[in-house]
């Protein structure tokens, strides 16, 4: 169940499901479009998923665990920021829902040409920090775009 404010944003690219999904668990390629992080998980309903990098100059090091994964439909996970200055507790982290589905406005000559991708993001504690959450992921999205139109 989600608490607090939940920001969402979404995107459509032109790529199939299969290609936004690996994009989306492959280390290799989230280091190119999501602000330089490394992440270290197995991709296992159960097992932590950890991002680190350097975010305005402050290393950092998130941590979360993955709750849902459904390959080229759905990854849910939490999410926990230490830079958030918030106590390393339950009520502290995000969950992070990422869906897939085909995108409706091509032809059904062409199906799974291209795919909507829909991301939320719940546990904002206000309408700032849900804009915030909402622009952060908006760049995410927007560098994943880049990285999937890349041959």
């Amino acid at each position: 169940m989600s608490k607090g404010l939940v920001a969402h944003v979404s995107t459509t690219v032109e790529a199939p499901r299969k290609k936004v999904w690996e994009a989306l668990v492959s280390p290799a390629a989230i280091k190119q479009y999501m602000f330089g992080t490394d992440v270290v998980s197995t991709w296992r309903v159960g097992a932590p998923i950890v991002w680190k990098g350097e975010w305005k100059g402050k290393a950092y090091e998130d941590k979360g665990i993955i709750r849902r994964i459904e390959p080229e439909v759905r990854l849910e996970y939490t999410h926990f920021s230490p830079l958030s200055g918030q106590p390393d507790a339950p009520e502290s982290y995000h969950t992070v829902t990422i869906e897939l589905a085909d995108d409706p406005a091509h032809s059904p000559a062409h199906p799974g040409a291209g795919t909507q991708i829909l991301l939320s993001q719940d546990n904002n504690p206000d309408e700032q920090a849900r804009h915030h959450s909402e622009q952060n992921w908006t760049v995410m999205l927007a560098g994943l775009k880049t990285y999937l139109d890349k041959p």
